[in-house]
């Protein structure tokens, strides 16, 4: 067969775009061949005279706002002193540096220089802080020292403050230099010694965007460390700023409910996840920590007996006590055990085996509503017994309990969903009857992180999703959708709002808005019992979910079921809703 060959047609714009595109591939190749070969040796050359100096210049971290657009992590301009590692090897220029820089007031010895420069050692000529956070009077001062060392060089740096201080603490989080494992796990990342970098909360989790790109300044210098030129210059590139859905009035308003209480407040909304609310107490100031603290005073803060650094909202487990009888309340009317029109009789005491576990009180007989109403145990551990663990337990899960929840923050808590296998393996136990009363109503082996309650009420309150807490507007609204029919959670919604009108909760109805929620008292190995309410509001038509939890707070219904009401009428007033 004979071949045909069929002209090619090239179009003269898109021939002239691929002679241009050539140019500038010519262009960086001899720009890399003048400085990588031709200027490559000079470059070497110079940081073998020790006149080579790369300054690094870090990123201004990005702002942290709330929903509001009020900073809550900004940064701000101070300065270090940075020194070359080639030009600090002998033990009399160690010595030199440390008595100048004791006699400005900064206190670092011979020894603790060397450890410096060995920790952020990468190349000769590359500087290493030795010190951060100077004012510009302390610089200033240092400068204008005839004896400034030849070997060190005053860098302009950007250092985080925390406006807000301990009332978004454990969301917020603060930075630190970084240490050795960190630079061992990050160091292929682009950092170095001295750098800042989250250490927990939002500064941590969002690290990647919040941080920036570092810059940087190639300099000659003569033999007295004095500027020849300037070689090169990269600058820095900011970091992202981050909008989180948290309300600082809000938050401040939980901070002032739990002053000088040992606890937690959680406000959520039932119908995207959004978290205005994530307060624990006691706090923190995050400021010393990013500013940097002496041992003795990291110690006190970290052997402090209250646990301050503790963020319980999300880490601290809980008997979730009588809040976890939606779980049998949900599970039974799904699973046909009960019915809305099912009563059982209350004397006041169950015998389960041989043992008697007892209600608050006699209750006579009650149905399903009357039952989340007056928080009676005997219903729900006629329930629970019909039901069988694994069942209920499966419905926990359901509901979000036993596992973490997907908040954006270090430090989150699973929870201990419990069950036959779990025993087995912790206690080497079977599983008896006696568990699962204890079970159902939130006590005994299963325990729960109070954003683990809020989350399972929002599901009860929106129809079914169990959203997925969202902590940045940045983030998608993710969660999972129940396997329950309305009609039920219709049912155990009628119960909560009983709980409020006429039964355990009627605190939380004080405030001018309509509640919905549920009481529990949890006993623990204290002296006094945690407390807890959970609740959402417009009980008709729910916008928010709130927990409040107090340790040792001894009683749901009166200690703690008035804040969680407060809390849920100043968002509502806030928003005007």
């Amino acid at each position: 067969m004979k071949r045909i060959d069929l002209p090619i047609v090239i179009d003269r714009r898109l021939l002239r775009w691929m002679y241009f595109l050539f140019g500038i591939f010519a262009l960086l190749g001899v720009a890399l061949f003048i400085f990588q070969v031709l200027h490559g040796d000079n470059y070497i050359r110079l940081a073998t005279d020790n006149r080579l100096r790369i300054i690094r210049r870090a990123a201004q971290r990005g702002t942290i706002y709330d929903a509001n657009g009020i900073p809550l992590a900004v940064s701000i301009r101070t300065f270090s002193i940075q020194g070359y590692p080639l030009a600090m090897q002998s033990d009399e220029t160690i010595a030199r540096v440390s008595f100048f820089l004791r006699k400005h007031g900064i206190m670092r010895s011979p020894e603790e220089l060397n450890e410096i420069l060995r920790g952020g050692y990468t190349v000769p000529y590359r500087s290493v802080t030795l010190v951060n956070n100077l004012t510009l009077a302390q610089m200033s001062s240092i400068v204008a020292d005839p004896d400034f060392p030849q070997e060190l060089v005053p860098v302009s740096q950007w250092r985080r403050v925390y406006p807000a201080g301990s009332v978004a603490a454990h969301v917020v989080g603060y930075t630190g230099s970084i240490n050795k494992d960190e630079l061992k796990k990050y160091g292929g990342e682009g950092y170095q010694g001295g750098d800042e970098i989250g250490k927990a909360g939002v500064e941590i989790k969002f690290e990647e965007i919040l941080r920036g790109q570092p810059g940087g300044e190639a300099i000659e210098v003569d033999a007295r460390g004095r500027l020849v030129r300037k070689l090169d210059r990269k600058k820095p590139v900011p970091g992202e700023d981050i909008e989180l859905t948290i309300d600082l009035m809000a938050q401040q308003k939980a901070a002032s409910l739990l002053e000088g209480k040992r606890g937690a407040i959680v406000v959520m909304d039932v119908s995207n996840g959004d978290v205005a609310v994530l307060y624990s107490s006691p706090s923190y100031d995050p400021n010393p920590l990013s500013w940097g603290l002496r041992d003795f005073e990291w110690k006190a803060l970290t052997e402090d007996s209250t646990y301050p650094m503790m963020n319980r909202a999300i880490g601290g487990l809980y008997a979730p006590a009588s809040t976890f009888k939606i779980v049998a309340a949900v599970a039974g009317l799904s699973e046909g055990v009960i019915s809305p029109n099912t009563t059982f009789y209350c004397p006041g005491y169950l015998e389960v085996g041989n043992r008697t576990f007892r209600c608050v009180r006699r209750h006579g007989t009650e149905n399903i509503v009357g039952a989340l109403r007056d928080s009676c145990n005997v219903f729900f551990f006629q329930v629970g017994l019909k039901l069988g663990i694994d069942t209920l337990s499966k419905w926990a899960y359901r509901l979000g309990f036993g596992r973490i929840t997907g908040i954006s923050l270090p430090g989150e808590s699973a929870g201990n969903l419990a069950g036959r296998k779990w025993k087995k393996a912790v206690w080497g136990e079977s599983w008896y009857l006696g568990d699962t009363a204890n079970y159902v109503i939130g006590q005994g082996f299963v325990q729960a992180t109070p954003m683990q309650i809020a989350r399972a009420y929002a599901a009860v309150a929106n129809g079914g999703f169990l959203p997925m807490p969202r902590l940045s507007k940045g983030e998608p609204i993710l969660g999972e959708r129940i396997p329950v029919n309305e009609k039920v959670l219709s049912v155990v919604r009628q119960g909560l709002e009983q709980v409020v009108k006429s039964g355990t909760g009627r605190a939380a109805g004080a405030y001018g808005v309509k509640v919905a929620g549920k009481t529990g008292t949890a006993q623990t190995s204290r002296y006094k019992n945690d407390a807890l309410f959970v609740g959402y509001a417009p009980a008709d038509s729910p916008k928010y979910v709130a927990v409040v939890l107090l340790e040792e707070g001894e009683s749901g219904g009166k200690r703690v079921a008035p804040l969680a009401g407060e809390m849920l009428a100043f968002l509502l007033k806030e928003k005007g809703e």
